[in-house]
């Protein structure tokens, strides 16, 4: 029998003493973008934590009334302007509005209308006597924001206050009158615009 050979010397590969050396590198090629990871996901959920304790902007506060709140202010009441006044009745929702300027007078009619997401809208035509216009919608959006109604023409009107509780002197809503207390001066500007001269 052969006697068996023993070598005198340890070999090892190259390889074998390059391994453990790959093996940490890999580690590290991996640990780095997950530490970045870690972080980012860090920051942004203390971000997130801030904006929490942060009170949102005013728009986010408020509510939109609803399209029967929107009816309950409008319905049967006049609105009175600086140099004139629009009537929004009820059944139908008719709308009659008139203005009597220095050098010009104009009536106009149409309905006015709400919707579900807190506006009013007027659709009319006015006409003087030089003019006769076509149809044109004209919306007012509404917002409650602590016990306050405000309001903005639309699309991109300032708000301002429309109706406060309690009643402030300077609501744009005091301007309002419950029934037509202008429906004689709208007959009296209508019958002049129409009158053939």
């Amino acid at each position: 029998m052969r006697p068996l050979i023993a070598p005198t010397v340890s070999i090892r590969l190259p390889w074998a003493r390059i391994e453990p050396e790959r093996e940490q590198s890999a580690r590290r090629a991996w640990l780095v973008p997950l530490l970045v990871v870690c972080g980012q996901l860090a920051l942004s959920g203390a971000a997130q934590a801030a904006n929490e304790k942060n009170p949102k902007p005013a728009e986010a506060a408020a509510t939109v009334p609803t399209a029967f709140e929107l009816q309950r202010l409008y319905t049967d009441r006049t609105w009175l302007w600086k140099d004139g006044a629009a009537y929004f009745g009820k059944t139908g929702r008719p709308l009659r509005a008139w203005t009597s300027g220095q050098d010009s007078a104009s009536v106009a009619e149409g309905r006015w209308l709400v919707t579900k997401d807190g506006k009013m809208c007027m659709d009319v035509a006015w006409r003087s006597k030089s003019y006769k216009g076509k149809q044109q919608r004209t919306c007012y959006s509404h917002r409650i924001e602590g016990g306050t109604i405000e309001q903005r023409k639309d699309p991109d009107g300032v708000w301002y206050s429309f109706k406060r509780t309690p009643e402030d002197p300077s609501d744009e809503y005091r301007k309002f009158e419950v029934g037509d207390t202008k429906g004689a001066q709208f007959e009296e500007t209508r019958k002049l615009i129409d009158s053939k001269n």
